[in-house]
C-alpha cells in the first residue's frame, strides 16, 4: 500500500507540474500561436470548457463499473490528447477541439481522483491524505506556473509549443505511473446500478455539502481571477506584486498543509468548515479594506490578508473532501462524488462575472464574496444538524508510515 500511496502522490505531482506549465496560458497560446484574434479566442476556449460541464455524470459511471484508477488514468490520457491537440490546432475549430478534449479531461479527473485518494488511504484519517495531496499538487503547479514563466522570457512560438509538448508527456507519464504502481483492490458493487445526479440531488444532506462547498469556492476562483485585476486595475499596485501572492500561497500550502490538518484532528468537520468559511469573509472585507490603506503599507497589508486565504483552504479542502467521502452510501459513492464536481464548477462559472463587477464599484466583488462566505457558515451549520455525531468528527491522525 504504500508503494500505491507514493506512486499516487508522484503522479500527481507531475500531472500538477504539466498543468501549471500550461492551464494558465491557453488563451496566450492560441493567440500567438495558432494567431486568433482574442475576441475569438476567449470565446472558443470559454466553449470547449463548458462542453466538459457534461462529464461529471458519465464520469460516475466509469467510476463505479471499473474503478477510480481506471478513470483518472483515462482523464489524464484524454487531457494529454489535448494538449497534443493543441500542438495541431490552426484555426478556430482546433481550438475548439483542444479546449474540449483538456475541459473533458479535467472534469473526468475531478470527479474520480478523490475516490482513488480515499480508496489509496483507507487506513488512516481521511483529512491527512487530502491535505498531502493537496500540498503536493500545490508545490507541483507552483513549479510549473515558474518554469512555464521563466521560458516565456524567450518570448517565442517555440518555447510555448514546448510547454505544450512537455505538458502533453506529463499526462502520458502521470497516467503511466497511476496504471502501474498504484493498487486499489478489487471494485465493489460494479453490479449495482450506478447512481447519477438526480438521485444525489434528492439526499438533502449532500446538496447542503454541495451548496456550501460551492458558496466557499467562488470565493477561491474569484481571488484567482479578480486579485490580479483589483491590484493592477483598481489599486495601480507593483505589476509583480499578484504573482507574488500566488507563489507566497503556493508555498505555504505545500508546507503547512499536514499541520493544519492536524490541529482539527478530532473536531466537527462541519465546524472546521464554518471557520474556514468566516476566515473567507474577513480575507474578502480585508482586501476590500486595501482601496483605504496608505500606498506605503500596500505590500504587506496585501501579504497578510493573502495569508487569511492561505489558511481557509488549508482548513475548508482536506475537510470538505473527508466529508463528501464519509455522506454517501458505499455502494454509490462514485456516483455522489462525480456529481459532487458541479459544486466546483458551478463556482467556476460564476466567478466571472463576479469579477465584473469592479465596473460597478471596486468594493462590490468583495462584498459578494463576503457575503457568499457568510451564507456558507450558515449552511454548514444547518448541515451539522442533519449528518450523525461519528460521521462529522475528523478522526485523529495516523501515522504517515
Amino acid at each position: 500500500m504504500e508503494r500505491s500511496r507514493f506512486a499516487l502522490l508522484a503522479g500527481l505531482a507531475i500531472d500538477n507540474f504539466g498543468s501549471g506549465l500550461f492551464l494558465p496560458l491557453a488563451l496566450v497560446y492560441a493567440t500567438r500561436v495558432v494567431g486568433l484574434p482574442v475576441g475569438t479566442a476567449g470565446p472558443a476556449v470559454a466553449l470547449g470548457t463548458i462542453l466538459g460541464f457534461a462529464i461529471p455524470p458519465v464520469a460516475g459511471r466509469l467510476t463505479h463499473r471499473f474503478g477510480p484508477r481506471f478513470t483518472v488514468v483515462t482523464a489524464q490520457l484524454v487531457q494529454g490528447m489535448g494538449a497534443a491537440a493543441y500542438l495541431v490546432a490552426a484555426d478556430v475549430a482546433g481550438v475548439l477541439v483542444a479546449a474540449g478534449l483538456m475541459a473533458t479531461g479535467v472534469q473526468m479527473f475531478y470527479c474520480s481522483v478523490f475516490v482513488l485518494i480515499a480508496d489509496v488511504s483507507t487506513d488512516e484519517s481521511k483529512e491527512r491524505p487530502f491535505a498531502l495531496v493537496a500540498m503536493v499538487r500545490a508545490a507541483a503547479f507552483g513549479l510549473g506556473t515558474l518554469t512555464s514563466a521563466l521560458a516565456l522570457t524567450q518570448n517565442s512560438d517555440a518555447a510555448l509549443r514546448g510547454l505544450v509538448a512537455v505538458d502533453a508527456g506529463t499526462f502520458v507519464v502521470a497516467a503511466f505511473l497511476l496504471a502501474r504502481f498504484v493498487v486499489t483492490g478489487p471494485v465493489e458493487h460494479a453490479a449495482v446500478p450506478a447512481v447519477g445526479p438526480l438521485t444525489v440531488l434528492r439526499d438533502r444532506s449532500y446538496v447542503t455539502l454541495m451548496l456550501g462547498v460551492c458558496l466557499l469556492g467562488l470565493t477561491v476562483d474569484f481571488a484567482l481571477l479578480g486579485t490580479p485585476v483589483f491590484v493592477l486595475d483598481v489599486l495601480h499596485g507593483p505589476a509583480w506584486l499578484p504573482g507574488a501572492l500566488l507563489a507566497a500561497g503556493t508555498l505555504l500550502s505545500s508546507v503547512f498543509g499536514v499541520k493544519v490538518v492536524e490541529v482539527l484532528a478530532g473536531r466537527r468537520r462541519t465546524r472546521s468548515l464554518q471557520a474556514g468559511a468566516v476566515t473567507y469573509a474577513v480575507f474578502s472585507l480585508a482586501l476590500m479594506a486595501t482601496l483605504w490603506v496608505p500606498p506605503g503599507w500596500l505590500v504587506p497589508y496585501a501579504f497578510a490578508a493573502w495569508l487569511l486565504f492561505v489558511i481557509a483552504n488549508k482548513v475548508i479542502y482536506p475537510v470538505a473532501g473527508a466529508l463528501s467521502d464519509a455522506l454517501p452510501p458505499r455502494n454509490a459513492r462514485a456516483g455522489y462524488m462525480a456529481t459532487f464536481q458541479y459544486s466546483f464548477t458551478t463556482a467556476q462559472v460564476v466567478a466571472p462575472a463576479v469579477v465584473g463587477l469592479f465596473a460597478v464599484a471596486a468594493w462590490a466583488p468583495w462584498a459578494v464574496i463576503a457575503v457568499a462566505a457568510l451564507a456558507g457558515v450558515v449552511t454548514f451549520r444547518s448541515l451539522e444538524k442533519a449528518i450523525p455525531g461519528g460521521m462529522n468528527r475528523a478522526e485523529a491522525l495516523a501515522s504517515p508510515g
